[in-house]
């Protein structure tokens, strides 16, 4: 008879949620951050230049479009253009983007707990 060990199953689903935010940010990168930046390169502001390559603006993009009423002194991304451009499908990737890397971290730490020495 063949059995799943509670390793696999964990481990399977930790797989799963890396795969979900790995498509998660490809398409916050692809539709968010390219509409948001193609509109601020019209107003004739530019993009943060010293992120190119690395995505880092990403989580300050995604944590502007969720939280918009949030109180920020100081950012290295331009707060009120990307409060200005989000649009409706944006908020709904970011919260995709946010909602499964808190479910990765959650499941690798429990993962982490069980099973690894």
């Amino acid at each position: 008879m063949f059995s799943i060990s509670n390793e696999a199953i964990a481990a399977s689903i930790f797989a799963i949620l890396i795969i979900l935010w790995g498509i998660s940010v490809l398409l916050f990168g692809r539709v968010t951050v390219k509409h948001i930046e193609r509109e601020m390169l019209k107003e004739g502001s530019l993009a943060p230049t010293w992120d190119k390559g690395l995505g880092i603006r990403f989580a300050s993009y995604a944590h502007i479009i969720i939280f918009p009423n949030i109180k920020r002194h100081s950012s290295v991304v331009n707060i009120d253009a990307i409060k200005r451009y989000a649009r409706r499908v944006d908020f709904y990737i970011a919260l995709f983007m946010e909602c499964s890397f808190i479910a990765l971290i959650i499941v690798g730490v429990i993962v982490n707990y069980l099973y690894i020495p």
